[in-house]
């Protein structure tokens, strides 16, 4: 459809602009304005670009921050609200002060009010994908809290002078069709102009009355889990510069558009300590939040972490974000990583995250039962670590898994280890941390480390048929090794049982009463 131009009203407008000497749409530029000048269309007569073929469009070269890296600086956002007044309120359950996710203000004797706000810029280059996770980001902090989400109220920033229409409807089809799987009703919004697109929802949820979850109740001995994989800031910081990772960032778009809705009822259903939702501040900032607040300590595997493709490499090559700096200013000295800890894992905790996991600390005798709730629902999970008591808010980064203030790499015995892989290699550091690895044993443990990432087959599975070798070879210092690193990835001892009977399968009765001392001398320990 051809745009039409009111020439009469065009030279009214633009000789008013000219006599004041500024644009009387934006004061900041001068009469005629770039706009004009570029695509001969002059926005303050109401003159629009004509619709065009979308279809190729890169959101993300449109700003200047991609998704939740957008956002204000942690520390400089607390620095800000420590300074306001205090709100007082004796139906607040949870409000400015605790910092929580979301707030909770009660209405009655038997129900809360949880509510939460979120807006920021396109974190994919589709415009319809990003209505869709952001969505899911900002009902994320509802599910954070153990509430479930009712109503919705959008906010809409667009360049609606110099962009076609079409990008605000599809991102907003995509965020309903969200909204409505999470039996969340839009009920309206407010718009603005603005030169960077921004999307976000005020969402209104509700709580039974003494049933919220906060992140300030972490405590000793509680088990730290996972929901989805990190590193979506990096791989959308890459696509901006042109270093885009294709199955890295189709996964993450897969993830940031899967709402937390399960992954909160299983939580729910187990009743866990405390839980947050990993966004913007990344993991290790999100983390230190719950640690702080909740007076505590955590311990990080770094292992275990589960990382989408790409992200790992791209960290190594430098391909750091500023969002990255911001996190890691807010953390500050609370990282303590071990010697063996290499940079791209100090850095992937930082990762601006968009629609991230529910990160839940849960006790560990109920583990199991989580676990077993988030399986029920397809949720995939990862122990990440641990919380113990120690200074509020610090985070210890170590490679091996392993209880108490210091992590002390013990020596394999000196039959050897006939896993080369990377973890088994850290295992054989002398106590000042010399390697006493060969540089070759090293270099065949990053290959194997390769190859165990999650390609065709999913990591977990691979992790499997790893240990089903190990156990086939009759290594117990692998067996032990692989046992510990499974559990860690959210694997059960029922699942390495049966992988064990695969390898009893081909190696017959001396594979057995392997395996049978192993547990026996792990269950004695």
């Amino acid at each position: 459809m051809k745009i039409k131009v009111n020439l009469s009203k065009r030279k009214r407008i633009m000789q008013r602009s000219k006599k004041l000497g500024h644009c009387i749409c934006d004061p900041k530029k001068h009469c005629p304005c770039d706009v004009f000048m570029k695509k001969g269309l002059c926005p303050c007569a109401g003159e629009r670009p004509e619709p065009t073929d979308i279809s190729n469009i890169q959101l993300t070269k449109l700003v200047h921050n991609a998704g939740c890296a957008s956002k204000i600086p942690a520390s400089d956002l607390e620095a800000l609200l420590a300074r306001l007044p205090v709100v007082s309120d004796s139906a607040i359950i949870s409000g400015l002060a605790a910092g929580d996710d979301a707030a909770v203000y009660k209405i009655n004797d038997t129900t809360n009010l949880v509510q939460t706000v979120d807006v920021f810029t396109p974190c994919v280059d589709d415009p319809y994908a990003f209505g869709k996770i952001c969505a899911c980001n900002c009902l994320s902090d509802i599910y954070a809290m153990g509430g479930v989400p009712r109503t919705a109220l959008s906010i809409l920033a667009f360049p609606v002078e110099t962009q076609d229409k079409e990008i605000m409807y599809l991102m907003l089809k995509g965020a309903m069709e969200v909204l409505q799987e999470a039996g969340c009703s839009l009920l309206g919004g407010h718009s603005i102009k603005d030169e960077e697109i921004k999307l976000g929802f005020a969402i209104t949820g509700t709580i039974d009355t003494g049933k919220s979850v906060s992140l300030e109740t972490a405590v000793d001995g509680d088990v730290l889990v996972l929901t989805k994989p990190i590193g979506t800031g990096v791989l959308t910081f890459a696509n901006q510069i042109e270093r885009k990772n294709e199955r890295g960032v189709a996964a993450a778009e897969i993830s940031m558009m899967t709402l937390n809705k399960a992954a909160a009822e299983a939580m729910i259903a187990t009743g866990v300590s405390a839980c947050t939702d990993i966004t913007g501040f990344g993991l290790y900032g999100h983390l230190a939040r719950m640690m702080r607040h909740s007076k505590t300590s955590a311990r990080i595997f770094t292992n275990t972490l589960p990382v989408f493709e790409g992200a790992l490499e791209l960290l190594k090559e430098g391909v750091i974000p500023g969002a990255n700096e911001r996190n890691a200013e807010f953390v500050g000295e609370d990282l303590l990583a071990g010697k063996t800890v290499s940079e791209e894992y100090k850095n992937i905790g930082f990762s601006s995250e968009t629609s991230g996991g529910l990160l839940i600390s849960v006790p560990e005798n109920k583990y199991k039962t989580l676990a077993a709730e988030l399986k029920e629902r397809n949720v995939t999970f990862a122990v990440i670590g641990e919380v113990f008591s120690g200074k509020p808010g610090v985070i210890k980064l170590d490679n091996i898994k392993g209880k108490g203030e210091e992590m002390k790499h013990q020596k394999k015995e000196e039959k050897g280890c006939c896993c080369s892989e990377s973890d088994c290699a850290e295992a054989g550091m002398s106590a000042g941390g010399t390697s006493t690895v060969p540089a070759s044993i090293k270099a065949f443990g990053e290959l194997l480390a390769s190859v165990t990432a999650t390609g065709k087959i999913d990591k977990r599975v691979k992790e499997l048929i790893v240990f089903s070798l190990v156990v086939l070879q009759r290594c117990e210092s692998c067996v032990d090794l692989h046992y510990t690193k499974a559990l860690g990835m959210g694997i059960t001892k029922e699942e390495l049982d049966e992988a064990a009977w695969c390898a009893i399968l081909i190696g017959g009765a001396p594979v057995k009463m392997c395996y049978a001392t192993f547990l026996s001398k792990r269950n004695s320990k």
